[in-house]
């Protein structure tokens, strides 16, 4: 199997349509420039910072190969649904697209002949997926889903897809596991050993089939007893399962009802009408808040607020006032002087007889010059100072605080009556409840028959599903008689031969599982070597036939705790199983790496980077961050590389683009 290319649409960080062409090349060029003939080129690098979309890539890979199987987990239809809607890109703004597609396009060698099939799935929200395949460009129409997906389960079953397509980090828990159990599935699956197990139970089947007859007549009258109850239980559960459908369908059709009710309500000013009440209230309320607003206002304007609404005239008001405070100031001043002078008249006379005449004579023309101009100044409002403060304050302070006070309580009146005038539209649109009442009635009593039908279509598959376990339990009683009464059928050559061949496939499987082991344990041990750090490392392997258990060894004979390893220890190890296990079944699939060195040290990834990369497989699809897959090891491994891209995240349009390049090269062209 080869993969040659990967288109996705609108699947999770990649928004619109993105084909990426996956072919390996088969020449490389020389210093020259020249191509040199017979060489491979297996591996597709692409390189993403965390979150830009490479997981995405290996994701779309397994869901397009697997459906519902890809999430590792049983899923019902609605789940399976719900998983793929979140798989919708989900963008920015008006980019939500509500459908997603992915198609994957690769070429199979099926008995010696190659064709090129292509497999279409996709989806839209809220439901589940088509799928659809084509061969050689040819729809295969014929194909129902099922056929198509048992089709896909062929090419790669799903219990090995985790050891061909993985990532890196989370690929150490094989090596966790010590019971054995993932290495088991794999290695029976991939080497073929459940064939075995399927032949057998075919011969099973054909020995009940012909002992049934051999036995005694009461035995067989009980088998058949059994066999027409466990028919008929089967049939119930069956008729139970049409019964639920229908009972469904009724339920869709009620739903319909109920909902064309809904939109006659709308219609009819329903939604109005059930917030009629609440909006009422709400007129209520605003009413009150706008009577206190007026008032507020009101207060407002008998107080100080009209000092604000003239601010010049108060500005000359309190020049005036000043001014007259000043000229009161000087008058008072000048009295006091008027009475010191008579004291200073006294006291120069008696101390200077000769000159006191002329001293005082100048005194008294300064003085009274000075109290002219005082005197002949106007009083316009002859205030006292406290008066004077007063007015101060209510205009620099009293007034600005009121206005903002009338400011906020105005804005706020005009709020409230905008919004008086839209309720009061509302109320007016709403009809009274009399007018709804019957289609209010009529959807309570759809709604309550649709519960009723609900509870019956519970009871009912309920009830198929206890029919079925009794059809269960009854094959069970079948199977069981059949195998305590076996040895008393007769033994005919064509039973006898059924007999030896399943002790003949019980040996051939035994014998093939032994020498299968040997061969993996081998080649386990080369690729480990190859792998680990230690380049002296003298390790064996030991796998149990049974249990599959693996055992390391190391030079000293003494068993190596898988326990013990550190993350990348037991990353090597768990790589060192998958590389062994695809050398030894022959199978020739692409290897889909995600994340491949998180948690390796440089020497680790030195080795997996030279010594498994190129060789993995004819196809090695890497999924990089920059830190992993670097300058250095692009060096290292440059001849070995068929094509590189980037995927770079957009945070703005919340979508991922892809490139051709890598982090450190010139982007080309988008490869889109």
């Amino acid at each position: 199997m080869l993969i040659t290319k990967l288109t996705l649409h609108n699947f999770r960080v990649f928004c619109g349509l993105h084909e990426i062409d996956l072919s390996p090349s088969s020449a490389v060029r020389n210093a020259k420039g020249d191509e040199i003939s017979g060489t491979e080129r297996p591996i597709i690098l692409f390189g993403g910072l965390n979150g830009a979309g490479k997981t995405s890539i290996l994701t779309a890979v397994r869901l397009a190969l697997y459906g519902r199987q890809s999430f590792g987990k049983l899923m019902y239809d609605n789940e399976y649904a719900e998983a793929l809607a979140e798989l919708v890109h989900k963008g920015s703004g008006s980019n939500n697209p509500n459908n997603a597609s992915i198609e994957l396009e690769f070429r199979h060698n099926q008995s010696g002949e190659e064709n090129t099939y292509k497999v279409v799935r996709n989806w839209k929200k809220g439901k589940l997926d088509k799928l659809h395949l084509e061969k050689d460009g040819e729809a295969l129409t014929e194909l129902s889903y099922k056929q198509c997906q048992g089709f896909l389960n062929e090419l790669i079953p799903n219990g090995i897809a985790d050891l061909f397509f993985f990532d890196g980090e989370k690929i150490a828990e094989l090596a966790e596991d010590q019971s054995g159990t993932v290495l088991k599935t794999a290695v029976r699956r991939l080497l073929g050993l459940d064939i075995i197990s399927k032949l057998k139970s075919d011969l099973n089947i054909y020995l009940k089939k012909q002992g049934s007859a051999s036995l005694s007549q009461s035995i067989k009258e009980q088998l058949d007893q059994l066999d027409e109850q466990r028919i008929s239980s089967e049939r119930k559960a069956e008729s139970l399962r049409g019964e639920a459908d229908i009972i469904d369908a009724q339920i869709e059709l009620v739903s319909r009802d109920i909902l064309n009710l809904e939109n006659e309500l709308s219609q009819n000013g329903g939604a109005w009408a059930e917030t009629r009440e609440q909006e009422t209230h709400k007129i209520d309320v605003l009413l009150k808040e706008k009577v206190e607003l007026e008032k507020q206002l009101r207060m407002e304007m008998e107080t100080s607020l009209p000092f604000a609404l003239a601010p010049k005239t108060m500005k000359a008001l309190l020049q005036q006032v000043q001014q007259e405070q000043s000229t009161k100031q000087k008058q008072h001043f000048g009295k006091e002087l008027d009475s010191f002078l008579d004291t200073l008249r006294q006291d120069l006379s008696f101390r200077l007889a000769s000159s006191a005449p002329v001293a005082m004579d100048a005194i008294s023309d300064c003085f009274n010059e000075y109290m002219n101009a005082t005197e002949s100044a106007e009083l316009l409002f002859d205030i006292s100072e406290s008066q004077a403060s007063a007015i101060d304050y209510q205009i620099n302070h009293s007034s600005q605080e009121s206005f903002k006070r009338f400011d906020e309580a105005r804005n706020r009146l005009t709020v409230v009556e905008n919004e008086l005038d839209h309720i009061s539209e509302n109320v007016a649109r709403a009809p009274e409840q009399e007018q709804l009442q019957t289609t209010l009635n009529k959807i309570r009593d759809l709604d309550k028959k649709k519960q009723d039908l609900i509870s019956k279509y519970v009871e009912t598959l309920e009830s198929a599903k206890q029919a079925m376990r009794e059809a269960l339990d009854l094959a069970r009683q079948i199977q069981k008689l059949h195998d305590k009464h076996k040895d008393s059928a007769n033994k005919n050559a064509s039973i006898e031969n059924a007999q030896n061949g399943i002790l003949l496939l019980d040996k051939f499987s035994e014998q093939l599982t032994k020498a299968r082991v040997k061969t993996l344990e081998q080649n386990f041990v080369e690729s480990y070597k190859k792998l680990a750090r230690k380049d002296d490392l003298q390790l064996a392997a030991s796998i149990d036939p049974k249990t599959f258990d693996v055992d390391l060894i190391d030079e000293a004979g003494n068993a190596i705790s898988r326990k013990a390893m550190s993350a990348g220890e037991k990353q090597i190890y768990a790589i060192s199983i998958l590389e062994a296990l695809g050398s030894t079944s022959g199978h020739k699939l692409p290897i889909i790496i995600d994340t491949p060195l998180g948690r390796l040290d440089s020497h680790h990834r030195d080795k997996l980077v030279e010594n498994y990369f190129p060789t993995a497989s004819h196809q090695v699809v890497i999924l990089s961050t920059d830190t992993e897959i670097d300058k250095d090891y692009i060096d290292l491994i440059q001849d070995d590389i068929a094509k590189t891209y980037e995927i770079s995240f957009d945070g703005k349009t919340k979508s991922s683009h892809i490139k051709q390049g890598y982090f450190w090269q010139p982007s080309r062209q988008e490869a889109v």
